[in-house]
Formats: structure tokens, sequence, C-alpha cells
């Protein structure tokens, strides 16, 4: 699949087959994430999957009630969080400007993106989601302190094929001098 079609038919997926995901397609989800940039190659993303039916049951439990009836045919859920202090800082600790651990946010979104559009290569859905309750997953992950949870990220084989959303134009977001 060429990245322009990748681009272009992902899809935010809220209906999952009940057919499991190849664990082989899990680590090159994650090995592709891991190939985007990071603040000073800082790469502070983690990757939290669960798979197991408790594993899967405990991320739901962390999820409000449209998120976990959207992804209850999932059968891969996918966290990740990163590690506060280190992306957008100097080696002293002190920030490199305003936006802090924001930095880090932005290298997970970057880690992210590969990982939907590897999914989408290997004929995979996902759904990304925001809205969770960051003290459970810890709990459930043992996720260490010094983490931040960004997302949930619901992996799987889609039921449906929904239409693209309507875009804005080039000239509506950006720019040009």
């Amino acid at each position: 699949m060429e990245l322009q079609n990748a681009l272009e038919t992902r899809r935010s997926i809220r209906k999952y087959q009940a057919k499991p995901v190849e664990p082989e397609k899990i680590r090159q989800m994650i090995q592709a994430a891991i190939l985007a940039p990071s603040w000073k190659n800082s790469q502070v993303t983690r990757y939290y999957v669960a798979q197991s039916e408790e594993a899967l049951q405990k991320v739901r439990e962390a999820l409000p009630e449209f998120n976990r009836n959207n992804t209850k045919d999932a059968p891969v859920l996918i966290v990740s969080t990163i590690v506060k202090g280190r992306s957008g800082y100097n080696v002293d600790g002190t920030a490199s400007n305003e936006l802090e651990d924001g930095w880090g946010c932005y290298d997970c979104g970057m880690q992210n993106m590969n990982l939907l559009l590897k999914a989408t290569e290997l004929g995979l859905g996902t759904l990304v989601m925001g809205i969770r309750d960051a003290g459970k997953l810890k709990e459930v992950f043992e996720i260490p302190e010094e983490e931040i949870v960004v997302s949930v990220i619901g992996v799987g084989y889609a039921d449906v094929d929904p239409e693209m959303p309507k875009r804005k134009s080039v000239d509506e977001t950006a720019k040009f001098y």
C-alpha cells in the first residue's frame, strides 16, 4: 500500500470483527511507531498492549461508556504514554520552551500516526481515544509515575466501512507568505 492510499483510506473504526489480531502485526505497528522523529531523538513514547480478555476488560473500565461501546469487540487496546521531563527539555532538566511536556505529547502523536498508518497498511482498523481515566490505566499496567497517559488506541479488523468525514481545504488551514 502506498502512503497516499493509507492516508486516504484510514478511518476511525467504531465496530470490529470478532477476529483476533496477529501478534506480529501489533509488533510491526509499534516498530513503525518507533521510526517517527522525536525531540533530540528522545523517543519518550511507551506502549502498553492489552490483548487478554482480562486486560481488555480493565482498559475498557477506564473508558467512558461511549468509547467502551465503540471498542467492545476490539481484540487489542493499546495505551500510549510519554516519559515526563525529557522531550522538550535540556540535559539539566530545564524546559527548552514554553511547551514543556507538550513536546512529548507531540512526539507521541507522530509515533501514533505512524502506528495508525501501519495498521491501515496491514488491513487493520483503529480508533484513537483521548477521553480515559489515566489513574485507572496507570494502576492496571503499573505505569510508572514519571509517565503521562496520552491515549488509548483500539485495534482490530473493521466491521464497518465509514465514509471520510468532510475535511477542510488547504486554503482554510494554511497561510502562505
